[in-house]
């Protein structure tokens, strides 16, 4: 998947920790989409990451624009035993 990261996207990686590889994986394999219901150009894909004790990851990515762009990424608390 070709895609850019944003200021916010490249910020969350490192203070949170989370590996780029993680994150496409996530974007590439995802385990569950949705829209975002705030923004229809963002899609939202879930992954759960078992070399972080399963902890599902969210990334919000752009697809409307080429490249996409990941403008969040976080791990979901709300997601938790729902994948």
């Amino acid at each position: 998947m070709n895609y850019e990261l944003t200021k916010h996207a490249k910020k969350a990686l490192e203070e949170r920790g989370i590996q780029i590889e993680w994150m496409e994986r996530t974007l590439s394999e995802p385990e569950y989409v949705l829209p975002d219901p705030e923004d229809a150009t963002v899609k939202r894909c879930f992954r759960r990451i078992p070399e972080f004790g399963g902890r599902v990851l969210r990334v919000a990515v752009n697809t409307t624009v080429e490249p996409n762009r990941v403008v969040s990424v976080f791990f979901d608390r709300t997601m938790k035993g729902k994948l």
